[in-house]
């Protein structure tokens, strides 16, 4: 006869779990948060009479032409974007990366000059990225004008610093044993990182820039809001002159890059695993 096995843990996780409860309800009313006012009978109408307008969606020739010039410049700017702040992350996420510090090799070496860099990384990842892309974006609309310039260094230098952040925090998490015997025989940090750090994050490396990317592209609605160009832009001139089927035809289309994104991300993950 088999007796029953009571989980130990189930009390604590009760506990913890109505505690979460009791502290998310004020806020909750802080934020005047009802969700039954969405399945009113007025507001109901007003959503269903919103969403109407997005059928049929838009596919006159003129339109898809512009569409199709949008798309690729939000591909370019989401792209060109990312590759400006895996410029501005690498550096500083490897200076965050304490395993690389030579400086914890042992006793007499000057730890503190690591832990002074590391500590102005930090502060500079948190500015880079505290700062929201859509401000970034409003500032340099305008130093260059309407356009995706203004969007392209908005993405680098906020996700520059999300990126920096992540990818000094996976290397950390990262088995640190092979790169701390090749700094031991006396290896570079470079090579310490090629060949102890890299192979086993490496695939977590690339899904999270692949996320980014994602990211950015759906960035770009908000910031071609204030003049960065793409999808956006195009968007909000849709919206403006209440074109609901141009705005479904933008949204189908960002859904098919956001999939896309999604399978590069599996296919990359699959070659590097």
């Amino acid at each position: 006869m088999s007796t029953a096995v009571r989980d130990p843990a189930a009390l604590p996780r009760l506990g913890w779990t109505l505690v979460a409860l009791v502290l998310l309800w004020p806020l909750l009313r802080l934020t005047d948060f009802h969700p039954a006012a969405l399945f009113e009978a007025g507001n109901l109408t007003a959503m269903g009479n919103f969403l109407a307008g997005f059928l049929p969606p838009e596919t006159s020739p003129d339109f898809l032409s512009l569409l199709g010039k949008a798309t690729v410049e939000t591909l370019a700017m989401a792209t060109a974007g990312i590759a400006l702040s895996i410029l501005l992350a690498v550096p500083l996420g490897l200076v965050l990366t304490r395993s690389l510090s030579i400086a914890r090799l042992g006793p007499g070496r000057r730890g503190w000059i690591g832990q002074l860099l590391r500590a102005v990384a930090r502060a500079l990842l948190a500015v880079l990225r505290g700062v929201p892309e859509l401000v970034w974006a409003l500032l340099f609309v305008r130093v260059f004008g309407l356009g995706a310039a203004a969007g392209v260094l908005a993405l680098g230098i906020t996700y520059g610093g999300m990126l920096g952040k992540v990818y000094g925090e996976i290397l950390e998490s990262a088995d640190a044993r092979p790169a701390r015997a090749l700094l031991e025989a006396g290896s570079g940090r470079l090579a310490a990182l090629c060949y102890g750090l890299l192979p086993n994050a490496a695939s977590e490396l690339v899904s999270y820039t692949v996320y980014r990317w994602e990211c950015a592209v759906r960035a770009s609605v908000v910031m071609g809001f204030v003049g960065a160009g793409g999808l956006g832009q195009l968007m909000d001139q849709s919206m403006k002159m209440l074109n609901g089927g141009e705005a479904a035809s933008i949204l189908a289309t960002f859904l098919v890059l956001v999939v896309a994104a999604d399978g590069l991300s599996e296919l990359l993950r699959r070659r590097l695993a």
